[in-house]
């Protein structure tokens, strides 16, 4: 999987300055492709044919997008199988993660744009006012590496359903699957200078995107510090900016007869996609006289997880997706350890038998206290913490303990939902989940405080790519 041009126009072009950067297998820390670069002068060229683009798509008529999108769903459902196998291979997903969640929810993400776009009021009358929601421009998308075609279709899905053209600029880290939404799009007849990709570093590519007077929207996930580097370069232009950043979200398990299973789910949250997963419950708040027993059903779920081969079937977690992340996490561990923690199971190393590799051990601490550096910062690891609280006003106040706030879980019995409910208005997050339930393509996200501003997905997502047009007089 060798691709070392981007796809700018409607074509696929050589970089500017040329620029090879390896694409690596977490798993065997092997090379399986190689992509370009890219520079500043990439970046113009993308934009402008994107601004040139932009006149006429602008004006493409609701049924039109909607077709096209569907003719893109209709494109990616035949390369669905590359697609899995690219994020596999790129980032490390279990097979059976790859080809579900990973892979599954870009689909969902077009359907969901394509709803939207049918349903939307694109001009209304309000108090002899007449309102226009019209595209706002050439939009730059960052992606990250974590949930690849999750955060690309996210975003891409409802920037071309407003109207809008876009310029991509997935992770170097695991660009392939995006490499094939390119071809996705070019198969699926998406007009020339619509959709652009210019593979490359964030501080030289997400820079120049964020910098540049033509693009007139950037959309970002990925961490903290690279959302406050894109706000910053993005500043002296005044564009729109929407981040998604990093997440520390509390899980708080109440004491009632959910408690062994809200527990063991709570686990398991951890776990997939080897956490890394910025809305992780990776801080799990259990009641204090109870605190013993977590520990001892986390140990055992903790130890269930199959890590290894990512292409087997037995497989559960799959690696970290790169040695920087490897030697990260490994870190965050011994912190975890000098710092006093219980280490339940799981610690530093590799699990038994895996000697290549950015394998690490699914690792729980017990008796954590929100002071603690594996409870502050964002680990990006299979890492639970476990710590306690006394009542329900203690409970809340360790969860929104935090600088983030992307998610937070309530978990326990069902038929004590009020309950739930109640300690769930309290939390300080752009998600709460109860028991685990998730929202897919249609519920909004984003986040409080350090984890970001603006919100994906449906409505909420799809209103990010519009301006808002008074026309005073108009009204009827």
């Amino acid at each position: 999987m060798n691709n070392l041009q981007f796809y700018i126009n409607g074509a696929w072009v050589d970089p500017t300055t040329p620029e090879v950067i390896d694409v690596i297998n977490p798993a065997t820390e092997e090379s399986v492709g190689q992509i370009s670069g890219g520079s500043a002068a990439d970046v113009n060229k993308a934009v402008a044919a994107a601004k040139t683009a932009f006149t006429s798509y602008s004006r493409f008529s609701v049924k039109e997008r909607m077709d096209l999108l569907t003719e893109v769903r209709e494109e990616y459902k035949r390369r669905f199988d590359d697609i899995a196998h690219a994020i596999m291979i790129e980032m490390g997903a279990p097979s059976y993660l790859a080809k579900g969640s990973q892979a599954l929810v870009g689909l969902n993400h077009l359907k969901t744009a394509i709803r939207v776009l049918g349903e939307h009021k694109f001009e209304y009358t309000h108090n002899n006012f007449l309102i226009r929601h019209e595209p706002i421009g050439v939009c730059g998308l960052i992606t990250p590496w974590n949930w690849p075609i999750n955060q690309v279709m996210a975003k891409l899905a409802p920037c071309l359903g407003a109207g809008c053209t876009a310029v991509l600029k997935p992770s170097e880290i695991a660009p392939l699957s995006s490499m094939i939404v390119a071809e996705v799009c070019h198969a699926a007849g998406v007009p020339a200078g619509v959709f652009n990709l210019v593979n490359g570093y964030g501080p030289v590519v997400g820079e120049a995107m964020s910098a540049h007077p033509d693009i007139a929207f950037m959309s970002f996930t990925g961490s903290t510090r690279g959302g406050v580097a894109v706000a910053k370069a993005s500043a002296d232009t005044v564009k729109r900016v929407a981040q998604e950043l990093g997440g520390k979200s509390a899980n708080i398990v109440l004491d009632d007869g959910g408690f062994a299973k809200a527990v063991e789910n709570g686990v398991l949250g951890v776990m997939e996609n080897t956490g890394q997963s910025c809305n992780a419950p990776t801080r799990m708040i259990v009641p204090a006289s109870r605190h013993d027993e977590a520990l001892e059903i986390a140990k055992k779920t903790a130890e269930t997880v199959v890590v290894g081969d990512p292409t087997s079937e037995n497989t559960t977690m799959g690696p970290l997706v790169s040695e920087m992340q490897f030697d990260k996490v490994q870190g965050l561990i011994q912190k975890g350890i000098d710092e006093g923690a219980t280490l339940v199971t799981g610690g530093t190393g590799r699990p038994d038998g895996l000697n290549r590799g950015y394998f690490v051990r699914p690792t729980i601490f017990g008796h954590v206290n929100n002071d603690m550096t594996i409870a502050r910062e964002e680990i990006f690891g299979p890492v639970l913490s476990v710590l306690s609280y006394q009542d329900r006003d203690d409970a809340i106040a360790i969860a929104n303990d935090t600088d983030y706030g992307l998610a937070a879980y309530v978990s326990g019995d069902a038929a004590n939902m009020d309950q739930m409910l109640d300690y769930a208005r309290e939390l300080r997050a752009g998600q709460v989940h109860i028991n685990y339930t998730g929202g897919g393509s249609e519920a909004p996200f984003g986040g409080y405080k350090h984890s970001g501003n603006g919100r994906e997905k449906a409505e909420w997502g799809f209103e990010e790519y519009l301006e808002v047009k008074a026309i005073l007089g108009g009204g009827a």
